[in-house]
């Protein structure tokens, strides 16, 4: 299993439409071939910053099956616009 891990800081002000933008993505990252299950948590102390955490089965289905999937566009249209920078994702065993 790979988890994903991925810093998003959000443009200030928009939090809340990203909370509810991210509720409609699930169901996009949720249906991929090779995905376990995501957690979004949201900072405490940084008011417009989210951890998120996704579970692969393999690096493969994340880099490759998702990200060059048509269903990324969508996920993309959806979700890129809220991010400021674009964020660092990394994986981890």
């Amino acid at each position: 299993m790979i988890l994903e891990v991925a810093i998003l800081k959000i443009k200030e002000g928009v939090s809340e439409e990203f909370e509810e933008t991210f509720k409609n993505a699930e169901a996009i990252i949720s249906s991929m071939k090779g995905y376990i299950s995501h957690q979004l948590k949201k900072c405490i102390e940084e008011e417009d910053k989210y951890l998120l955490l996704v579970n692969w089965e393999t690096l493969e289905d994340h880099e490759i099956g998702f990200r060059k999937s048509e269903e990324y566009k969508v996920w993309k249209d959806l979700l890129h616009h809220f991010y400021e920078p674009f964020p660092t994702v990394e994986h981890y065993r």
